[in-house]
């Protein structure tokens, strides 16, 4: 009874920590753009609301909170993101009190979700917790769906990844490797390129900021070409990238971080290439795969437990510290995934 009653005070919220929209976004995502408050506020899923009432527990830092701050929140209300919550209260019929689930939610210690049909409820709790907000989250759906299902790999294709050392590039080159591909990574530290080498078991990488000549060392890498370029970041890595693609290669963008902040993005000048090689370049988006999810995990917990594949991550401590993590993942400041930790309950 007493547990009961503490959790309906939980769901209650009357002390919700928050980060805040604050200022508008123009070019780069800056600390002051964020603010900190604590709220008093009464978060109730009422029966056949179809609402859950959740304590958040752990939140990413993803380039994609920045579309999500840009475009879909209003100033002076809570930034949204993806995040790990354990339901305190459904009047969802897919939900019931104590369920853990990962999701877009509020950057706050507890949110109201009103459509939780996106998320997704975690059955699998013997691998971290943390890791639903990128290896078996969003980033991991990511790097399986665009690596298998639009890059089209081959045993023993050449695979060059830019922001290798990020939540999803450091996936797309275990799954090649273990397909039996030959990987390179580009990373924006030597302390990146050492794990992508060492840890990770890339088959070499690189620190772009110390390299003049990309397209140099690109030929380096890939004296016989590229057959799969998994882009995280677009610009001058992609216009180095397309001269150096094999015949009827493949390009798959996932991500262009490196233009997000800019007000006039860069132009492109080897687009030439694409018809001269037959090269297929595709985008995508996460959301299209969310369908194989099932068949994600049924490929990917085993890796995992058998060791296969290993996951890096980078966490923080507290709702508080959240902007300054968030602002550092577009600085590469993060090395592996980008965790902000609300509750360890």
């Amino acid at each position: 009874m007493e547990k009961e009653k503490k959790i309906n005070a939980s769901v209650e919220a009357t002390s919700n920590k928050q980060v805040i929209y604050r200022e508008p976004v123009r070019g780069s995502l800056k600390e002051t753009h964020l603010g900190v408050r604590t709220s008093s506020e009464r978060l109730k899923a009422g029966e056949d609301s179809g609402a859950i009432a959740v304590k958040n527990l752990y939140l990413a830092c993803d380039p994609y909170n920045l579309n999500l701050i840009k475009f879909s929140t209003q100033l002076g209300s809570p930034i949204p993101g993806y995040g790990v919550a354990r339901v305190l209260e459904s009047g969802h019929p897919n939900f019931k009190k104590g369920d853990l689930v990962w999701g877009i939610t509020g950057w706050e210690e507890y949110s109201l979700i009103t459509a939780p049909e996106s998320c997704f409820k975690i059955e699998h709790t013997d691998v971290p917790l943390s890791y639903y907000t990128g290896l078996l989250g969003m980033p991991g759906m990511t790097a399986y769906a665009g690596f298998f299902e639009v890059s089209s790999p081959k045993k023993g294709e050449t695979v060059f990844i830019s922001a290798a050392a990020g939540a999803v590039g450091q996936l797309v080159g275990q799954f090649a490797k273990l397909l039996g591909c030959y990987v390179v990574g580009s990373a924006g530290s030597r302390e990146k390129v050492d794990l992508l080498k060492n840890k990770l078991g890339f088959d070499d990488a690189f620190n772009y900021k110390e390299e003049q000549d990309l397209d140099a060392v690109l030929k380096r890498c890939f004296p016989e070409g590229i057959d799969v370029y998994f882009d995280n970041v677009g610009g001058r890595m992609l216009d180095a990238v397309l001269p150096n693609m094999k015949l009827h290669g493949r390009i798959t963008v996932c991500g262009m971080i490196s233009q997000y902040s800019l007000e006039q993005p860069e132009g492109m000048y080897n687009l030439m290439n694409i018809l001269l090689k037959r090269v297929r370049m595709q985008g995508f988006l996460v959301f299209d795969y969310y369908h194989l999810y099932p068949k994600f995990l049924e490929t990917v917990l085993p890796q995992i437990k058998e060791g296969k594949i290993v996951y890096v991550e980078d966490i923080v401590e507290g709702l508080e510290n959240g902007p300054a993590a968030l602002v550092g993942v577009f600085y590469g400041r993060n090395v592996g995934k980008q965790v902000v930790v609300v509750s360890r309950e």
